[in-house]
């Protein structure tokens, strides 16, 4: 597996640019699509906003210092394009982000790439109440096990407030899925 020093090198090199970033798409695209696909549901949502992280990515890998860990870093651009595409949504059809989550949920039992059983679905329900930083932390922590010193870099919070807020959110989806 490539080095992630000697990626950002290549990646921030004229020359090695191309082929560098072709290596980072298929080391990260799976990875940050669930990422992505957890916060927005809907396939197309989450292809979207995909290929937007990758160009944002491209276009200012330059700027990335090497002060996070890439991953974190591109992780953290996932997430602001998630957010963004759900305000966006938000605004166009003149709803709350919270309408915007139970239209993207409802929609999940049509969208043929949900493979997921009335249990999943479930869940998905009883994460869509929770606040929207208290769902980005669940699905980090629940969903692609990330650690909560590279989530404090993702989402830059403290670790101990993630910490927290996984428990409030465990909390509450124990108490939605106990009382539906």
């Amino acid at each position: 597996m490539i080095e992630e020093d000697q990626l950002v090198k290549d990646l921030q090199s004229k020359p090695h640019k191309e082929k560098a970033f072709r290596t980072l798409i298929t080391l990260y695209k799976e990875r940050l699509y669930w990422h992505i696909r957890h916060i927005v549901k809907s396939h197309d949502d989450a292809d979207d906003v995909l290929q937007n992280t990758f160009i944002k990515i491209y276009k200012n890998i330059h700027n990335f210092k090497g002060d996070s860990k890439l991953y974190s870093w591109m992780y953290r651009i996932a997430t602001n394009e998630a957010i963004t595409l759900i305000n966006k949504n938000a605004k166009r059809l003149q709803i709350s982000n919270e309408d915007v989550q139970t239209l993207a949920l409802n929609n999940l039992t049509s969208d043929v790439y949900f493979e997921g059983d009335a249990i999943q679905l479930k869940l998905q329900k009883a994460i869509a109440t929770l606040p929207e930083k208290q769902q980005l932390v669940f699905n980090m922590k629940y969903f692609e096990a990330i650690k909560y010193k590279d989530m404090s870099d993702i989402l830059e919070t403290s670790e101990g407030a993630l910490k927290a807020s996984y428990h409030i959110a465990v909390k509450k989806i124990e108490a939605y899925l106990t009382s539906h």
